[in-house]
């Protein structure tokens, strides 16, 4: 009997595949058989072994036995697009649930009641929504053929890619008949990771695991400490590599600026991020897949789940923060080549942006206790504008303070409506176990740096960090090889090119809408910001430690308190390329109590280039907290309400230009522009040296 499911589960397979001589991978089979045994399983396997497929082959098998339909819980439900295809074409009726088609709820409801669906596909972040629990998956609970987790490792907040919403999936397993079979899937988890997942999961898990060598990738490290350096790299070698690929880079900012480069540099390239909308995504993907497209120059967001078999290349911009993170992204390339290449890349700015993702992971134990007593103090609960009120937190820290709280069982925390109020819980924050997984976190670095400068093979490097149980030298990799795979070095012209390239970066400053509400009862500003007080759009030369201006601008603020003539130069050209309209006949700037002089002298320079009148008409009349430590919009705003006023002055009707060195939240220039305007300027145009997104402007 089981030769013959065997059979047909093969047969299944070369459908899916659409390939009449494929053949089961070694596991790929067993795998199945486990789960016809209503078992559970987790199966760590390499990226493109072909995890997928046993969960829709044993969803066809255990349906075709008369079981209840599959639920599939996954993070990567917008990536998922082929492997749903591969399912359609052994007749299995996917569906999904999620955010962006609510209108087909219903329908898929009463399919899944009338158990007309094979497998339902669900975010983890699904298991969160009241209506979904009630409607759907407890009528649903009593009938489940299957559970699946995908990205499993996501369980583990041991793993590299914890997330707090998979904690409900616990539970829900937890719920469930024990008889029911349960499959947990991942690439991506060492022994650490794998004991933790059957800690939670249970310890009747049986574990599936295969090699984790990839035999076609050829890889070489490569140290390049100078962002315009890689840059002059990537658009040396790109066309010299054949097929298309992928780029990885740590933030959405460098994902952007690489792109815009190598398209300067006559490269086919696009810029690919968690950002975008999913519809933009998925276009990107499509022509990845199809090579309409040299390379995708992507943060993480095009990692788990993402399938083209044939990619020819994986470059890292910058280093990951983690052997696990590396292997998974590398992992892409080379899946249906003979031959792929897997460069990393190291620059001079990997430790402080991997520093920074490590120190904000949990929020700190004050955070914690801060919205706990906000909450306890509370009538009547607080929603999160009101928390944003109560306490110099972000929006972000607050939602994480929150969501981690809620999680815990019992949980101190409770949402109902749009409040949060506290439970009758006497809660301990776990920091020992912060602590701990902090140095896990700052350990995976060093090996990371270890992996930068080791003399071993590569693949056996990535292999042993990663518990493989044979890990052996690749003989393919730089390393093996004694040579490098590719050049190590670049032209001097063409870094040149990528500095200046870096130097015209302008960002556009765009203008506040809004009042922040309730921040403002001095100046009575609230709702819409009318045209007739409302900021123009405006520029800043550089983003805050870029390679371009970066140097110059911080030498300047924090050490000798003055801006080179240089920049100067470098803001006269950008609003060359800028031009304004209607063209300012003034400038101003913004006041300080502390550095009376440095913005001032700057503004002053610059309008002697311009060859206007500088005017300082702006006047601080109180101190106030620096804007980089206020922590969320109604907090920054709150901070300026009644500090600022305006003297007039004979050509005030011009427009102008309003100077300050460092811009992120804007708030700075949108009251003073409103305050300008109040007071019959024109408009008014910002301009800055920086625009930062980590929080040190104003």
């Amino acid at each position: 009997m089981t030769s013959q499911i065997e059979d047909k589960a093969l047969l299944l397979l070369r459908q899916a595949l659409e390939n009449p001589k494929a053949d089961f991978r070694c596991g790929q089979w067993e795998a199945i058989e486990e789960l016809l045994r209503r078992s559970r399983l987790l199966v760590v396997q390499r990226t493109g072994w072909g995890k997928s497929l046993v969960y829709f082959l044993a969803t066809r098998l255990l349906r075709d036995k008369g079981a209840g339909c599959t639920l599939l819980i996954s993070p990567l439900l917008a990536l998922m697009r082929n492997q749903i295809a591969a399912a359609e074409r052994i007749g299995v009726k996917a569906v999904t649930i999620n955010s962006s088609n609510t209108d087909d709820w219903g329908v898929v409801q009463t399919q899944l009641l009338a158990d007309e669906v094979d497998i339902l596909l669900i975010s983890p972040e699904r298991l969160a929504n009241d209506e979904f629990r009630e409607k759907i998956l407890l009528p649903l609970s009593k009938k489940i053929g299957l559970f699946v987790v995908d990205e499993a490792h996501c369980i583990s907040d041991w793993g590299h890619d914890f997330r707090p919403d998979y904690k409900r999936i616990v539970r829900v397993l937890q719920a469930l008949p024990q008889n029911i079979p349960a499959l947990a899937t991942t690439a991506t988890a060492n022994n650490r990771v794998v004991d933790d997942i059957i800690a939670q999961l249970g310890s009747q898990l049986q574990v599936s695991r295969g090699a984790l060598t990839r035999q076609s990738l050829h890889l070489q490290n490569i140290k390049i400490p100078s962002p315009a350096a890689r840059m002059a790299w990537l658009a040396e070698q790109l066309p010299n590599l054949h097929g298309s690929g992928i780029i990885y880079t740590l933030t959405v900012r460098d994902s952007q600026r690489v792109a815009d480069w190598l398209v300067t540099q006559g490269i086919n390239a696009a810029s690919y991020h968690s950002d975008l909308e999913s519809d933009l995504r998925e276009g990107l993907e499509e022509q990845l897949i199809k090579n309409e497209i040299k390379v995708l120059v992507a943060t993480t967001a095009l990692g788990m789940g993402f399938d083209k078999p044939d990619l020819e290349f994986v470059i890292h911009y910058q280093r990951p923060g983690s052997v696990v993170h590396y292997y998974q992204q590398v992992g892409r390339a080379g899946r249906a080549v003979e031959k792929a290449y897997g460069i990393l890349l190291n620059g001079e700015e990997d430790d402080e942006i991997t520093n920074y993702f490590i120190n904000t992971a949990f929020p700190p134990e004050v955070h914690t206790q801060q919205v706990l007593n906000a909450l306890n103090q509370a009538k009547d609960g607080y929603s999160i504008p009101q928390l944003e009120q109560q306490l110099n937190l972000s929006r972000g820290q607050i939602d994480k303070v929150l969501k981690l709280l809620s999680l815990d069982s019992p949980a101190p925390v409770t949402k109902q409506g749009s409040k949060w109020y506290t439970t009758p819980i006497n809660y301990q924050i776990d920091t020992d176990k912060i602590t701990k997984l902090t140095k896990i976190r700052y350990q995976e670095q060093d090996r990371m740096r270890e992996y930068m400068q080791t003399q071993e093979c590569l693949m056996s490097f990535l292999a042993t960090e990663l518990d493989d149980p044979n890990p052996a030298a690749c003989g393919k990799c730089a390393n093996c090889l004694g040579k490098a795979l590719l050049p190590e070095n670049c032209s001097f012209e063409l870094v040149n090119k990528a500095i200046q390239f870096l130097r015209r970066s302008d960002q556009i400053i765009e203008p506040r809408k809004t009042w922040a509400s309730q921040a403002f009862p001095n100046y009575q500003f609230s709702g819409r910001i009318k045209d007739n007080l409302k900021a123009e759009s405006g520029r800043a030369l550089s983003l805050w430690g870029d390679a371009g201006w970066g140097d110059l601008v911080k030498s300047g603020k924090y050490q000798d308190d003055y801006f080179d003539d240089a920049l100067v130069e470098g803001v006269c050209e950008m609003i060359q390329r800028w031009q304004p309209q209607p063209y300012p006949s003034w400038v101003t700037c913004v006041p300080s109590l502390n550095r009376k002089q440095l913005v001032p002298d700057f503004a002053k320079r610059l309008a002697d280039k311009l060859g206007l009148p500088f005017v300082p008409v702006v006047q601080k009349i109180r101190q106030t907290q620096l804007q980089k430590e206020m922590s969320n919009s109604y907090q920054q705003a709150q901070n300026l309400d009644g500090a600022f006023a305006i003297n007039s002055w004979s050509g005030m009707n011009g427009s102008v230009f309003l100077v300050d060195d460092m811009v992120n939240s804007r708030w700075t220039f949108t009251v003073i522009a409103a305050l300008l305007r109040r007071n019959q300027s024109g408009l008014v145009f910002p301009v800055a040296l920086a625009l930062n997104t980590l929080g040190q402007g104003n």
